[in-house]
């Protein structure tokens, strides 16, 4: 039988109320008559006995998991049997055939031949996969026959089914195959292929189908609208007795939809007989129905209505008149009713007396007052409303009123109250506002609503900072005397930042943790002497960012100096110097227990930073003030003189070859010390004129290096001969030649590399020359001869007319600079305007005049062949084919090097609409031409290109059901890959079509697109359909923990490995065992068989349920189940403690040997718990063991004297316990009937033993006593 619901470790225990808190321990006694007998309180353990096993099978029973495999066994007869494999079944083409069907349908197939030679099959598998096997296995293994059947073209979608799901089943269940025409054929002939058997039930099943529709029928019927509600009666009541009786679905169009159709379906019989009885119904109305109209204000309609219609259905069951309100956008308030002449009064009658049931009323109120009306969570107006139960009050905060609706007499009385309250509300409240410059706004919020919270609770008001564009203002509203101090003290607080300065201070970004100091004292201390002023510093890594100062322009400059002071104290303490020492000589810097060291530091008042014992690097940091530094760093030297034959060489080096000895990040130089022996290398500072290198170390080592670097500097000296050739800058292009070719050449030819100068470079003439001597010296004549031919200045004329001039100096000569620019910077020269000349004159290297006169030539030409063409598109699309920003048209512009002006839109009304002057068709409007200005073909290539753009719309054919797939993502996708618009059909239209906006070929783009995406989409919605498969098991709530798993870790996995949603009910609810898969139908199952693994492998594992005294729950969970976390996982069990603190039964799970482990030790812990529980709850008031006259004088005892004073009660005599260890006689180890000799033993062992002298018999019980002691 199963416990109390198991609890998770880390859960919560009550404390027992059993056991005494606080001072209660301290007097906590036994009440004990007399004395105990220890064989009583300590009875002997009983013998070990096998473990106990509780009623597990009971608490699985509970369990009840349906299978989902199935099993069908099923014959195919020998006549039956297809033999062209008969001979050699169960080998070659038999076997891989069940092999393949295997592997397709996931079911297990076993095949055996009988005497006579039929075949028999067991399936085994899941119910869909036995059936898809049997049906594959029958058209392999059995002869196969075709019938064909006519059935009408209009039943064979209900033969199909949704998405041919019906057909599908159909095939699997009678094991054939079933063709269906398509639907643009017209044929009426189903095929069934299969065995005989399943013919039949193909056939019989369809034939089923078919006949039912054969029954069923649709019927249209067009009645007046002003009878349909008398059809549909009061509430829907006579439509619905009129389905029930002749079982005909009923549809009326509602009264929004202007439709007078209404729509029969069913059985044939049934749709006879209720369209005759609806044709009745409309037929005696006819004939005695009459209408009356009534004028009712618009706004009581809603009290004819009544709540969803009630009101109306009300009048129509009590009269049998319908009453027809006007459609709510209808500026008419006339109400139309129709019915019987005897009845049409009392229907009107009672309209009117809904109508003016409700008054309405208003009382004004300035919005600012509305939320106090309301109160706080609407306690004043919930007040105000307490008697007046029916009254409704509206406050809309766009209105300077409140709306009050009800009945007449309350609402009278309420607009009474209402109109009182409001009155008093603004004689006792008022606001204020003030317009302040937003870059205050911060600073009277203060940091996280400080300023602006303290200013509220001080006043009493309520201030709200209204921050929008061209109204910035502070709102304050409350009583006159809280509104007038808040405003007083805000104007104070606005005039002091108005006096306010902000100032920045640069400081040097390593000199920022200095300034704020250990724990930010130095910060801290400056901020306290400058209380006025806001100092805020950068953030840490931001290397040019200042600090910020803000206050009184007084306090700012005081604040500045003091920072600046500062930094120069803290600049000069700074100075960094570093001092390579060799490593072997560190110690001896460093002293005999740091003395050296020590003393440096306190005679120079520096810091002295040494690397760290595993650091590689031997340079010693010395910080501090510049002079003291140098000091340290001299007393350091000299110890490592006295101390190191160090030698000091300098070396002759062109500072020109440094870099290219040190090398990329100093490989090449680190590799000469360390070969050297780890000699110091040092090359002069970059701003130094030395040419010195200096090498420092032992004096063999040095040699060494000094030989490696003069090598290295005299190979790079052949190697690095240099020249300069100075050309103007414009030439350089035609010194490199297209694409480069005239500088290879003369690179090829000589050898030497030649840099040119970029945009960085200062000199921007100096081409520089890099190789060997000879090398340099030829392409040097080289590149001087082509300078100088470049260089030769000439001057030529050329005629250009003077209609052209102006295109050439215009725009400041924007044209002539670019002509300069692109042909060596020549010279051109126009006549001055108003000078009739056509003479212009070049100055410059004769190839760059001839580049200049064929350019001016050729742009000549372009003018000459300049004409203006006209674009007609209507203005409407001028937006569209100028593209965003007039991108498209700038392309076109520049594609075909013409100017496109379009005509200044026209804003009036119907300026789209183009404007014919008399009867010319062929005119157009002045705002549809679009001018196109350029050679001639470039402006047909520009207007066709033009008009290329104009937007067309198409129509797509798209299933509506995918209309929703289409929507969003996929169709912003298209819209911005093809620029294009797709505009849906709204979703209460059932339209397949979707219209696309935009250019010819960009439409026919998206269309073909979007054919791709609706077949994507088909196969999306079929993946969708079969993701949706849902699968429900039960499993006891008792295994969902551990089908979750620590944090969700098991289900998640299951989850991700098989693609699939897992829902676990909450506990309490009423299917509290149901778990819920959704996803592939195969994986759903797969996902299921995972799970019931997990419960199967739980219900195989042992289980124990312990019983352990609740009071030491919690110590064997531990804070946050660390105790109880180590002994299952040095255990490897699984351990439950119950949710109820009163609950002592604990439960154990895994491997036996484990579980029985785990229960001994968890037993053994609590017993040492309860021990404590015991000894700390239960301890007596004074010792209740009698040892004797020895122990009479312990402290213990006159403790237990002074107890029952204390209380007032009689002496305690304790706990007592009799026949203990303790009370029993000691041993005597010198009797041989106590200790007898052991066989074998030495004789004079026992004759010593015997000759030694007894002890004496009375002081031994005594002495036993005080040695044996009580058992612990």
């Amino acid at each position: 039988m199963m416990h109390q619901q198991s609890m998770m470790v880390g859960d919560m225990l009550p404390v027992h109320p059993e056991i005494p808190h606080g001072e209660e321990m301290n007097n906590v006694g036994y009440e004990n008559s007399g004395a105990n007998a220890y064989d009583d309180l300590f009875p002997a353990l009983p013998h070990s006995a096998p473990p106990v096993q509780r009623h597990i099978q009971q608490a699985t029973s509970k369990l009840r998991v349906g299978s989902s495999l199935h099993t069908q066994v099923f014959h195919v007869p020998y006549e039956e049997r297809k033999l062209d494999n008969a001979n050699t079944f169960g080998e070659g083409e038999s076997l891989r055939t069940c092999q393949a069907i295997t592997k397709d349908t996931g079911a297990h197939i076993e095949i055996s031949t009988s005497k006579d030679g039929s075949l028999t099959f067991l399936l085994t598998g899941k119910h869909s996969a036995v059936l898809d096997a049997r049906r594959k296995i029958l058209t392999h293994f059995q002869q196969q026959a075709s019938k064909q059947i006519s059935i009408p073209k209009e039943h064979h979608r209900w033969i199909l089914g949704k998405q041919g799901q019906k057909l599908k089943d159909l095939e699997k269940v009678t094991a054939t195959k079933i063709s269906v025409p398509a639907i643009g054929d017209n044929s009426e002939v189903v095929t069934i292929t299969g065995t005989k058997e399943g013919i039949e039930k193909a056939e019989h099943e369809i034939r089923v189908c078919s006949e039912e529709q054969s029954r069923k029928a649709f019927e249209r019927i067009t009645v007046p609208k002003i009878y349909h509600p008398f059809i549909q009666g009061p509430y829907g009541e006579r439509v619905a007795a009129l389905t029930a009786e002749t079982g005909a679905r009923i549809h009326i169009p509602p009264a929004s939809a202007q439709s007078e159709e209404i729509v029969v379906a069913g059985e044939k019989n049934g749709v006879l007989a209720a369209k005759a009885q609806i044709e009745q119904i409309a037929e005696d109305m006819a004939k005695k129905c009459s209408t009356v109209r009534v004028e009712v204000p618009k706004s009581q309609h809603k009290y004819v209505i009544g709540a969803r219609g009630t009101t109306i259905q009300e009048i129509l069951k009590e009269t049998g008149v319908s009453v027809e309100m006007p459609p709510p956008d209808s500026p008419t308030g006339t109400i139309t009713l129709h019915g019987p002449h005897n009845k049409i009064g009392l229907a009107l009658s009672k309209v009117c007396e809904k109508a003016n049931s409700v008054k309405t009323a208003t009382v004004d109120a300035p919005t600012w007052i509305h939320k106090y009306i309301i109160g706080k969570n609407g306690s004043n107006i919930k007040k105000i409303t307490q008697d007046f139960s029916k009254v409704h009050v509206d406050i809309t905060h766009s209105e300077d009123k409140v709306k009050i609706d009800g009945p007449p007499e309350e609402v009278e009385r309420a607009q009474v109250e209402l109109n009182d309250f409001v009155k008093n509300l603004i004689a006792t409240l008022t606001y204020v506002e003030l317009s302040v410059d937003p870059k205050f706004f911060k600073h009277i919020i203060g940091k996280s609503g400080a300023n602006i919270n303290r200013l509220k609770d001080e006043t009493g008001v309520v201030i709200n900072i209204i921050e929008a564009e061209g109204n910035n203002v502070i709102r304050i509203e409350g009583s006159h005397h809280g509104v007038a101090d808040a405003e007083r003290k805000l104007r104070e607080m606005v005039m002091k930042l108005e006096n306010e300065r902000s100032k920045e201070v640069y400081v040097d970004h390593r000199y920022i943790k200095s300034l704020i100091g250990v724990r930010g004292d130095r910060i801290k201390e400056i901020r306290e002497k400058f209380e006025r002023v806001l100092i805020t510093l950068p953030d840490q890594g931001q290397k040019r960012s200042p600090i910020k100062l803000r206050g009184p322009q007084e306090d700012i400059e005081k604040c500045e100096k003091h920072l600046n002071k500062m930094i120069k104290e803290i600049a000069e303490s700074s100075y960094v110097q570093e001092v390579p020492i060799f490593k072997q000589f560190h110690k001896f810097i460093i002293g005999k227990g740091g003395a050296n060291l020590r003393k440096i530091r306190d005679e120079t008042q520096t810091q002295i930073d040494l690397p760290a014992e595993g650091d590689d690097s031997d340079v010693i940091t010395v910080r501090g003030k510049r002079e003291n530094v140098e000091e340290a760093v001299k007393k350091i030297q000299q110890i490592h003189n006295e101390k190191a034959n160090v030698v000091t060489e300098e070396v002759t080096i062109p500072p020109k070859y440094y870099n290219s000895l040190i090398g990329a990040g100093g490989k090449l130089i680190h590799s000469i010390m360390e070969e050297c022996g780890g000699v110091l290398i040092k090359f002069p500072a970059a701003d130094s004129d030395s040419d010195k290198v200096i090498i420092k170390g032992p004096g063999e080592d040095v040699e060494k290096a000094k030989a490696q670097l003069l090598a290295h500097a005299s190979e790079r000296e052949l190697t690095s001969h240099t020249a300069t050739v100075r050309a103007r800058a414009e030439h350089h292009k035609f010194l490199i030649g297209k694409s480069g070719a005239n500088i290879r050449k003369i690179r090829e030819h000589t050898g030497a590399r030649i840099i040119f100068p970029t945009d960085k470079d200062e000199d921007k003439e100096a081409i520089f020359i890099i190789g060997r001597e000879e090398q340099v010296e030829a392409a040097r004549k080289q590149l001087e001869a082509a300078v100088a031919e470049i260089s030769n200045v000439s001057e030529s004329e050329m005629a250009v007319a003077p209609r052209h001039h102006r295109h050439f100096v215009a725009r400041r000569g924007e044209v002539l600079r670019r002509i300069a620019d692109d042909c060596g910077g020549v010279q051109i020269s126009f006549p001055r305007q108003g000078v009739s000349s056509d003479r212009v004159v070049l100055k410059g290297p004769k190839d760059c005049i001839d580049a200049a006169k064929l350019r001016i030539n050729e742009i000549i030409e372009d003018l000459e062949a300049k004409v203006t063409i006209e674009c007609v598109i209507p203005q409407k699309h001028h937006r569209t084919v100028m593209g965003a920003r007039g991108s498209k048209v700038k392309d076109i512009t520049a594609e075909f090097e013409v100017q496109i002006k379009f005509p200044e839109r026209d804003t009036a009304e119907g300026a789209d609409i183009p404007v014919r002057n008399g009867g010319d068709d062929h005119a157009h409007a002045v705002n549809d031409v679009i001018r196109i200005t350029g050679r001639p073909e470039n402006c047909d290539a520009a207007k066709k290109a033009l008009l290329e753009q104009v937007p067309i719309t198409i129509e797509v054919e798209v299933p509506n059901d995918l209309h929703r797939l289409l929507a969003g993502q996929k169709r912003r996708e298209l819209m911005q890959t093809y620029d294009v618009h797709l505009l849906l059909p709204p979703n209460d239209e059932p339209s397949d079509i979707v219209k696309v906006t935009g250019t010819p070929t960009n439409v026919e783009k998206a269309k073909e697109a979007l054919a791709e995406k609706i077949v994507e989409m088909e196969k999306e919605k079929e993946d969708r359909a079969l993701r949706s498969y849902e699968l429900k098991f039960k499993v006891d709530p008792e295994y969902h923990p551990l089908v979750i798993g620590k944090s969700g870790v098991v289900i998640t996995k299951i989850r991700t490995d098989y693609g699939v949603q897992i829902n676990l009910p909450k506990r309490g609810e009423p299917d509290d065992d149901v778990i819920t898969i959704q996803g592939y139908e195969d994986k759903a199952h797969q996902a299921k068989d995972a799970i019931m693994a997990i419960v199967h492998q739980l219900d195989n594992q042992y289980r124990e349920e312990v019983d352990i005294d609740p009071r030491v729950h919690r110590r064997l969970i531990g804070q946050r189940g660390k105790n109880i976390r180590k002994i299952m996982d040095e255990y490897k069990v699984d351990i439950r403690f119950p949710r109820q603190g009163d609950d002592s039964i604990v439960v154990i799970t895994g491997d036996e040997d484990n579980v029985l482990d785990a229960k001994d030790h968890l037993l053994n812990v609590a017993e040492e718990y309860l021990q404590d529980v015991a000894d700390r709850y239960t301890r007596p008031a004074a010792p209740s063991l009698d040892f004797g006259e020895a122990l009479a004088s312990e402290p213990a005892a006159a403790a237990a004297a002074a107890a029952p004073a204390a209380t007032g009660g009689p002496p305690a005599a304790g706990f007592v316990v009799k026949g203990g260890p303790w009370e029993q006689r000691a041993p005597d180890t010198a009797s041989t009937r106590d200790f007898p000799t052991m066989p074998g033993a030495p004789r004079a062992a026992a004759a010593a033993a015997a000759a030694s002298p007894a002890p004496a018999a009375s002081p031994a019980p005594a002495a036993a006593l005080a040695a044996w002691g009580p058992r612990r």
